[in-house]
């Protein structure tokens, strides 16, 4: 399994994890800024977070039967965890600003469920997640992602798996 440091140096080596001054969606700035994409353009580099974050998965949860990610940051995560995991893999894409299974996509009832998201931040993707493993009467197993910046803030109420927890600091423009 990584460390943190070696975890921190991959997001570094690959460009994921920037330092500078960055206004972000929210208006808020911060010294800090996280582009997973960066990480996952590199497949070596992403394997290889990706097989310590599926140790942390396989200690954590039982048995897996589909992973589910938000379009578009959590589908490459996603993916490389399924076929590391040899678990089916699907996708949520929004569609008039709602979250919805499309492309033939389904969740069978009573299957074991795993929301992967790239980043989680506030919790809200994975959240509209959950909503379709209810409405397919199915079991959440958890939550995975590669990083964890939501410091404890996040309206997910139950325990996240990370690769790699990361406090970015946000603040108004008077604090610059």
């Amino acid at each position: 399994m990584l460390s943190y440091e070696e975890s921190l140096k991959i997001l570094r080596e690959t460009n994921a994890l920037l330092q500078g001054h960055f206004i972000l969606s929210s208006g808020l700035h911060s010294k800090q800024y996280v582009q997973c994409a960066k990480l996952l353009s590199y497949p070596s580099k992403a394997e290889i977070i990706c097989s310590s974050l599926c140790e942390k998965i396989k200690k954590a949860f039982g048995q897996i039967d589909i992973i589910l990610s938000p379009a578009i940051g959590g589908i490459v995560v996603g993916y490389e965890l399924g076929r590391q995991l040899n678990v089916e893999t699907i996708f949520a894409e929004r569609k008039d600003k709602k979250l919805l299974l499309r492309r033939g996509f389904k969740i069978t009832k009573d299957s074991n469920v795993l929301i992967v998201e790239d980043v989680i931040t506030t919790g809200n993707s994975a959240l509209e997640c959950l909503d379709l493993i209810k409405n397919s009467k199915s079991k959440l197993v958890g939550y995975a992602c590669i990083i964890d910046r939501s410091n404890n803030k996040s309206l997910i109420k139950n325990k996240i798996i990370s690769q790699i927890k990361l406090n970015i600091e946000t603040y108004e423009t008077e604090k610059l």
